[in-house]
């Protein structure tokens, strides 16, 4: 088996890692090709990112006498396709025959998780006996290793990209938008992040200069072939399906205390509501949690959209898992889970045995008296707030969604009540 990793050959302005993943797929079909490359997204928090952070691999059944010309096809196809001409595309391409070990494994999941520099891929490609390829400054490299040694074994996804005619790259995308919310409806939850019912908007098709046209995300690859012929659109050039860790939480950390949270990655914490929820302009919405170990500012930022009502409603002491992205000591929720409420109360003048109303005071220092049935307390009382907010787990709608962001469809918890967001 070959292993054929390549990362970083879009730019901002065009092109496409999996556009040249799917034109490889089908000029290396004579070698038999694995029928579904894997799409592999990373940290999405590294600042030399282009959109989604992610590289691909192609497992080819052929031996070593396959190898020369895999390697020739593949260079010559980044060569030709990759926006070499953009100071922040840096290609990489590994070819791997050997055995994926776990220290292998577990260089593939900080890469997901962590910040890893080139030097590392490099040592490993080195001692592994990969052959390597680096355009340019070569950062790819990192994310084509990284493809080809992440570990799918406990969760996994699907997508089926389909791509534009190259004459149409100019011009605006089109799909028939009553289709695509049949399919959504014929397909859900099967597939998942077609549309945001909420905000009334189209998610599976990019806004970007690149050859996507829409990406069915979804369980399984018979069901993703089904929704695609639901689908009315502009003329496709290819289709490719990829098994991905789109959806998984892989980028997750579960961090035991605030103060193990680090710039630059991704967490589960749990902690208590500290600063209660504040608009700011431009409609973020900022808390704060704490624990024993220190503080941690939140945000649901505006393109959340409705999420930040649920926000809005958390109170001091409130008990919540946060989960999301770490920057400048800020996490950018992905999803809250109301652990535990807190009680809140505030003091009412009595309410009267007889008839139910509230009483009136009767003077200074003279107490509390029903004008209708002449009956008196001492004072004020205590009485509980009803929260209008349950426990339970909450996301961010389909249009705020991040590439690796599990959707609350996709879990399964016994003990937490899960409010999809649609």
């Amino acid at each position: 088996m070959i292993h054929l990793g390549i990362d970083d050959t879009d730019s901002k302005s065009g092109m496409c890692t999996t556009y040249l993943a799917a034109i490889l797929a089908e000029r290396l079909s004579e070698y038999g090709v694995s029928e579904y490359p894997r799409l592999i997204r990373f940290n999405p928090n590294i600042r030399y990112k282009t959109r989604g952070n992610a590289g691909v691999c192609l497992t080819i059944s052929a031996g070593p006498e396959a190898i020369d010309r895999v390697e020739r096809v593949a260079l010559d196809m980044v060569k030709k396709h990759a926006r070499l001409d953009d100071d922040n595309t840096n290609p990489g391409v590994i070819l791997y025959e050997g055995r994926i070990t776990p220290e292998l494994k577990a260089y593939a999941l900080r890469v997901v998780r962590d910040v890893v520099e080139i030097e590392e891929a490099e040592a490993l490609a080195k001692k592994y006996r990969m052959r390597a390829h680096k355009f340019k400054n070569g950062r790819g490299i990192i994310g084509a290793l990284g493809a080809i040694c992440t570990d799918l074994v406990d969760d996994c996804t699907y997508e089926l990209l389909a791509y534009r005619m190259p004459d149409n790259y100019k011009k605006p995308r089109w799909l028939d938008r009553a289709s695509v919310y049949a399919m959504d409806a014929a397909t859900y939850p099967n597939t998942w992040d077609n549309v945001d019912l909420y905000n009334k908007v189209i998610v599976f098709s990019p806004h970007t200069p690149d050859p996507v046209l829409y990406g069915i995300r979804g369980s399984d690859p018979h069901i993703l072939l089904k929704a695609q012929r639901m689908l009315t659109t502009e003329p496709v050039e290819r289709s490719q399906i990829f098994i991905t860790n789109q959806g998984t939480d892989m980028h997750l950390i579960s961090a035991k205390s605030i103060d193990e949270a680090q710039d630059d990655r991704s967490y589960m914490i749990r902690g208590k509501v500290t600063r209660t929820p504040r608009t700011k302009e431009g409609g973020h919405v900022f808390f704060e949690i704490s624990d024993r170990s220190g503080s941690l500012k939140c945000a649901a930022f505006e393109p959340t959209k409705n999420f930040r009502e649920i926000v809005r409603k958390l109170a001091l002491g409130d008990e919540i898992m946060v989960y999301g992205s770490v920057k400048d000591r800020t996490m950018n929720l992905e999803k809250l889970e109301v652990v535990r409420l807190a009680p809140l109360t505030r003091t009412v003048s009595p309410i009267c045995p007889q008839c139910g109303r509230h009483m009136e005071s009767a003077g200074s220092g003279q107490g509390y008296r029903c004008r209708r049935c002449k009956t008196k307390a001492s004072s004020r009382v205590i009485e509980e707030i009803n929260r209008d907010l349950n426990q339970g787990l909450y996301e961010v709608p389909p249009t705020a969604r991040r590439h690796l962001a599990k959707q609350i469809v996709r879990i399964r918890n016994p003990w937490c009540t899960i409010h999809p967001s649609r």
